[in-house]
């Protein structure tokens, strides 16, 4: 009785990588976009950097500021403003202005506005200087990320993170929003293109984005196949040692 003999071959299979925006149709023009015209309120503990243009150099030294002199100087107030518990800053020689609920261009305009009996025609800019986005879950990178404009694509946010793992569920991420003394809660949808038509595709101050971690299907199947053919490896080294021994034992 001669030796049985069995041959295997193995597949090799190459997995996709995941990809964002499956439902998106071949060279196509998308409308209903939704704009990044938001202007985000201010809060209490926020930290305000406020900046000042003015024509003279005589004007800026009722404010204690540190300009050079001569025409069309810029100068800062200080490293930074925080709002109080009562929602105001305190300006020098202006007092408390209020600056809860205002967008930036509202404070803005108000101050230029109690500027006016010390300087003429001031220029005032103000911007954030602690606003932040917090991105976790299954990114490569995850991390409080400085949000310096009103918002944010929330793409732009998980680039920023390393981008996604492997084994991201990209049709679940959720992004978490304070609303007052209230969190919402909201589910995106990377693979449908839909997403840029979503309020929330653009991330606000203090929003946590997290990305779930998900089942990734083809790498289950992969590991089955795997164990299959280590499973069919295993019994037909079993069956040739059988035949060979009994072989040996019935010569």
């Amino acid at each position: 009785m001669g030796f049985f003999t069995l041959t295997l071959t193995s597949c090799y299979t190459v997995n996709k990588p995941p990809t964002n925006f499956k439902t998106l149709p071949r060279d196509t023009t998308l409308s209903g976009f939704v704009t990044n015209d938001f202007q985000s309120k201010i809060a209490k503990g926020d930290i305000l950097s406020i900046t000042i243009s003015s024509l003279s150099a005589t004007e800026d030294a009722i404010f204690n500021f540190s300009g050079a002199g001569g025409n069309s100087s810029v100068n800062t107030l200080g490293s930074g403003f925080l709002v109080d518990s009562t929602g105001n800053i305190s300006v020098h020689k202006i007092g408390q202005v209020k600056a809860e609920g205002l967008t930036r261009k509202e404070l803005a305009k108000a101050l230029e506005t109690a500027m006016l009996p010390f300087m003429k025609d001031p220029i005032v800019n103000v911007g954030f200087l602690n606003r932040k986005i917090t991105v976790l879950g299954s990114v490569k990178a995850p991390s409080v990320v400085a949000l310096q404009a009103e918002q944010m694509p929330l793409l732009d946010a998980l680039v920023l993170c390393g981008d996604l793992t492997e084994d991201a569920n990209r049709k679940d991420i959720m992004i978490i929003r304070e609303k007052g003394n209230t969190k919402e809660i909201k589910h995106l949808n990377l693979e449908d293109h839909s997403i840029f038509s979503s309020p929330w595709y653009y991330v606000q101050p203090n929003d946590i984005v997290y990305v779930t971690a998900g089942i990734n299907e083809e790498k289950i199947a992969e590991e089955k196949r795997r164990n299959t053919q280590m499973t069919i490896t295993l019994v037909a080294s079993s069956v040739s040692l059988l035949v060979a021994l009994v072989n040996i034992f019935t010569r």
